[in-house]
């Protein structure tokens, strides 16, 4: 029987995708469940999977963020030039899975607080920098956004539907809202000064 509260869920363990057998479960579990289905990550990137005591419940991951973003990019108070020598310290959460089975109230804000909590020292071994911000893109006509507001990320905006590669401004995807979740207190300040941390 599939656990309905947290207190069923018991405690959650955060493992770092880091062997081949952990990465082939993670690829897995995203081309079964996840509705944008397994794309490789390009570039430094962390996947997480996330275990209760009745095993996996939740597959997340983070990479490169968009190139550009209004809503964000107005948010921080970003010119081109900043953005460009800063945006590597910003980090895009690419997936957000809980497996479908699994419907516990609030449980996926405390995965989202869980992992943001560990998220900036995890990159920081594995790449020699720490990020000061994570965003992501929660579509409109299809989630709410709950347990993002719930594990207090920042709405800030929304998308013009064009994608994080578009080149020709053109309307081809759904519109998204975008929320941000600081890593760090002062991210505004580092993010808007182009010396390097």
């Amino acid at each position: 029987m599939s656990p309905s509260t947290l207190s069923q869920i018991g405690d959650l363990r955060i493992h770092l995708v880091q062997t081949k057998k952990a990465s082939a479960i993670w690829n897995q579990t995203i081309a079964s469940y996840h509705y944008l289905g397994y794309v490789p990550l390009a570039g430094a990137q962390l996947r997480y999977l996330v275990e209760a005591d009745c095993g996996f419940v939740s597959a997340l991951s983070f990479g490169a963020s968009a190139w550009k973003c209004a809503p964000r990019d107005t948010h921080i108070g970003w010119d081109d030039k900043t953005r460009r020598s800063r945006l590597h310290l910003v980090v895009g959460n690419a997936r957000f899975l809980i497996l479908p089975y699994i419907q516990v109230p609030n449980l996926a804000s405390k995965i989202l607080a869980k992992v943001t909590r560990r998220l900036r020292d995890d990159w920081q071994v594995a790449y020699g920098y720490a990020p000061v911000l994570v965003e992501t893109f929660v579509e409109t006509g299809r989630f709410a956004g709950t347990s993002y507001r719930a594990a207090n990320w920042i709405q800030v905006g929304k998308t013009q539907g064009r994608g994080k590669l578009d080149r020709t401004h053109a309307k081809a995807l759904p519109v998204k809202d975008v929320y941000l979740y600081p890593l760090h207190r002062a991210y505004k300040t580092i993010l808007s000064t182009q010396t390097s941390m």
